[in-house]
């Protein structure tokens, strides 16, 4: 087991050779060049800014994915998505998505918080460069001269290559917004020959969605 040191060339280790939890080098830069080759070998940044100045790269050899024919919908998320409380988009908002994500609930001032301006510099390049996008829920509400508003309620972002979607962050302001926004991306990439959903790590909330285990070796194999 072992962690490398980058420096300004472009390259990773194996992540065979990483710890145990997934950590296979600390250093280098959050570049668009080195994000987009992280991406490629299934490696991601993830570090507390407030505690470490360089980017930390994590590539777990057990991955948690949603294949997106198998997202799951429960029977009370078709009520809710019946009742077109709500409106799902891509790409719509994708400032106020990583925004969202960054400080709701006050996540930006937790002691682990990973989020900060350079993370969403970052991502904000790739998806100006077509490589990063954003899911929106917007609640609509009826307005005074009989149309309609909408606010901004829930979200996710992550990176896309290769007919894979690499989740990054999601956040609800209101109830389920979140699943429904993993629902749109999971349809949305069915219907266009999605590889899938790369969750980075298990949470009982995307394993309700449909997430499961595959070998980093069968994720390459997906990806490639």
């Amino acid at each position: 087991m072992a962690v490398y040191q980058l420096d300004d060339q472009l390259w990773f280790p194996d992540p065979h050779e990483g710890e145990d939890d997934g950590l296979i080098a600390v250093g280098g830069d959050l570049s668009v060049h080195r994000l987009l080759l992280a991406y490629s070998y299934g490696i991601f940044p993830w570090f507390s800014f407030k505690h470490f100045k360089e980017p930390h790269w994590y590539c777990p050899l057990d991955r948690f994915v949603i294949f997106p024919h198998e997202i799951h919908i429960s029977h009370s998320m078709k009520q809710l998505m019946r009742q077109g409380k709500y409106e799902t988009t891509i790409n719509q908002d994708f400032r106020g998505v990583i925004n969202g994500c960054s400080t709701v609930g006050g996540r930006n001032r937790e002691y682990g918080a990973w989020l900060g301006e350079d993370m969403m510099r970052a991502y904000t390049k790739l998806y100006n460069l077509g490589y990063a996008a954003s899911v929106e829920v917007w609640e609509k509400h009826a307005a005074p001269d009989g149309g309609t508003t909408r606010k901004l309620v829930g979200g996710l972002y992550g990176v896309v290559m290769r007919k894979a979607f690499f989740g990054e962050s999601m956040f609800s302001l209101v109830p389920n917004a979140s699943k429904l926004a993993l629902i749109h991306l999971a349809q949305t990439m069915s219907a266009g020959n999605g590889v899938f959903i790369d969750c980075q790590f298990e949470t009982p909330h995307l394993r309700s969605m449909g997430g499961k285990h595959i070998s980093y070796d069968e994720y390459m194999h997906l990806l490639q």
